[in-house]
């Protein structure tokens, strides 16, 4: 199974009184999303099955790639690990899946696959963390394939 997790893209500020979910991307996080966008759209298979997060942000994210996409809750910025991997069904799903989300959920998901102490990944803001799970002579693993920034893109 390969996981691409995808952090949304820069967002306005958080502030006293401000909805944190409908907070939406700022014009420097709009390019960031359109520039991983456009190297996600090369990479993820035909089938990917693509989740974000109901936050606004995640959700503009998202379209950015424009492909079809289901949101989901389990994602959400309160979100936790265990969610995440139930809701894609790792290690056992049998298509590409990218997940479009938030920190400390994502970094916190990367640590635990890669068997990191909890806290030492974050993933940037409209960065990418593609993830593959196989078994190799009865042994399983999880291989990094990639890391991406749009801010190198």
């Amino acid at each position: 199974m390969d996981l691409v997790l995808w952090r949304h893209a820069e967002a306005q500020e958080w502030g006293e009184g401000c909805d944190d979910m409908a907070r939406p991307l700022t014009s420097r996080g709009e390019k960031q999303a359109a520039r991983m966008a456009a190297w996600l759209e090369r990479q993820l298979p035909e089938g990917a099955r693509i989740f974000a997060s109901p936050a606004k942000r995640a959700d503009q994210t998202a379209i950015a790639l424009g492909r079809k996409y289901k949101t989901k809750t389990e994602i959400s910025p309160l979100a936790g690990v265990d969610d995440l991997l139930t809701l894609v069904d790792w290690p056992d799903a049998k298509a590409t899946t990218l997940v479009i989300g938030h920190q400390p959920t994502l970094g916190l998901t990367v640590s635990k696959l890669l068997g990191v102490p909890e806290e030492t990944l974050s993933v940037r803001k409209g960065g990418v963390w593609w993830l593959r799970h196989r078994v190799r002579d009865g042994v399983h693993q999880t291989l990094l394939l990639s890391v991406q920034s749009p801010d190198l893109m």
